[in-house]
């Protein structure tokens, strides 16, 4: 693309005012390839919702899983279904094609159930590319339903292994790295991990299992700073006890631990906010944990965003309900709270059935303080570049906007206020050394295009 015109007008502008000129002109060009570009190498901040698990792309979750041998672990998946059980004894789980089993469970199957698995190391190139598109949201026909009712089940025994949860870590960490970004909040769980023999592993050594991925070279190289947010699943039965036990987790790991979260389904009444009120009033007589909830990720008007900020949260992910709470709205405006936004996830999940539905232009250009995040990017196929392109090609963001996100994501962290002070610092520097580079090179600062996910060359027809 040719912007010899216009760089001559633009010669004795600011950096700053340069890169807003630079990039509007670049949006009228009409060149979504160079675009993307800019908006991949450009310095980020951070990525404050993401499911650690759900984060991973499916071809380094393959990859992990296969090499868990190494740790004692041998996994099979289920590849057809012979018709082994009577119609009284079949279950939804026994029909769910790729269903992940450990080798325990392998062994306590008949033998002709056996026979509908395979190992997951010997899948052939059909059945691996099967496997994987099986954790991806990639058919039209495949929405909220899949996501929430078949992906998580058929992961299944995959999510029992620490060394899983702790390598997918570090991966999301170097492809965030690898675009820019600074900082991660991931979602992470610490209940429910088992030794390759079935032996549980308490919250405390699932927690060192993490701090020791975290203190290796590997992780250190990717010079990215990670906090983890305690998950809790917040339609169980136990719920309440399980926030008590994450809470003393927390708070015996304050290095390590930023915040508790509550995950699940939001149309799943039994997990409605209020139920958390009385408990969470409880243990804030003995002390505080930050609180970064799901609020709003559903159809209907109702208070969700209202009640979760009356829990506590600091943050609310989605808040794509808040638009319907014209008080709120109005309260939040240029307020503490941010609201993390996810544009792939919503529409994928379908809470919007097109972008132009979505509330988070309302949201920025009124204040409320938004930030972009990536959810679950694994099973979208997506990564934190691709929001912000979705954002700037659907809502026509101006330079300053996508400046505010990244930096939003650094100001409403939850890492210590020195971390955090550090990190906004390190951030300024970059971007405005990015922009100078901008005004010397243009284009030719930009890197060639990188590999593209499936979800941006699907829609916009980006592809590597």
């Amino acid at each position: 693309m040719r912007l010899w015109w216009f760089l001559f007008a633009a010669a004795l502008a600011s950096p700053s005012a340069f890169a807003a000129d630079w990039f509007e002109a670049l949006k009228d060009s009409g060149d979504d390839e160079s675009l993307y570009r800019v908006l991949h190498a450009m310095p980020k901040g951070g990525d404050l919702h993401n499911h650690n698990t759900g984060s991973i792309f499916v071809e380094d979750l393959y990859e992990i899983a296969v090499a868990q041998e190494s740790n004692g672990y041998t996994y099979y998946t289920k590849t057809r279904i012979n018709n082994c059980r009577s119609y009284e004894t079949v279950t939804d789980a026994y029909l769910l094609m790729f269903r992940n089993i450990s080798h325990i469970e392998y062994t306590a199957l008949s033998e002709c159930e056996q026979g509908e698995h395979k190992r997951l190391d010997a899948l052939n190139a059909t059945e691996k590319a099967a496997w994987m598109n099986s954790l991806r949201l990639d058919k039209p026909s495949e929405g909220r339903e899949e996501f929430f009712g078949k992906h998580w089940q058929r992961l299944n025994a995959l999510m029992a292994n620490p060394h899983i949860h702790a390598e997918a870590l570090y991966r999301n960490l170097k492809s965030l790295s690898d675009e820019g970004a600074r900082y991660l909040e991931a979602m992470v769980s610490v209940n429910g991990a088992v030794t390759a023999d079935g032996t549980p592993i308490s919250r405390n050594e699932m927690i060192e299992v993490y701090r020791q991925r975290l203190a290796a070279d590997d992780v250190r190289a990717t010079g990215m700073t990670v906090r983890l947010q305690l998950t809790l699943l917040r339609f169980t039965p136990t719920a309440e006890r399980s926030l008590r036990d994450l809470y003393a987790t927390a708070r015996a790991n304050p290095d390590m631990i930023a915040a508790i979260n509550m995950v699940g389904r939001e149309d799943n009444d039994k997990g409605h906010p209020r139920r958390f009120l009385e408990t969470l009033r409880e243990l804030r007589r003995d002390y505080d944990v930050p609180l970064s909830i799901h609020g709003g990720e559903v159809d209907e008007p109702n208070d969700h965003v209202r009640d979760t900020l009356l829990l506590g949260a600091e943050r609310i992910g989605h808040g794509l309900n808040l638009i319907t709470d014209d008080d709120l709205m109005l309260d939040m405006r240029y307020g503490p709270y941010l609201v993390e936004i996810n544009l792939i996830s919503n529409l994928l999940l379908e809470y919007v059935v097109d972008f132009s539905q979505h509330p988070f232009p309302e949201y920025l250009r009124i204040g409320i303080p938004v930030a972009l995040s990536t959810d679950d990017r694994g099973m979208w196929d997506s990564t934190l570049t691709d929001e912000f392109f979705v954002a700037v090609r659907e809502f026509d963001l101006t330079w300053d906007e996508v400046v505010t996100l990244s930096r939003n994501s650094l100001a409403y962290a939850l890492a210590e206020p020195a971390v955090k002070q550090a990190l906004i610092a390190d951030f300024d520097r970059e971007i405005q050394r990015f922009e100078r580079e901008l005004e010397r090179r243009g284009l030719a600062k930009v890197p060639p295009m990188p590999e593209t996910r499936l979800f941006i060359c699907a829609r916009y027809k980006i592809c590597d």
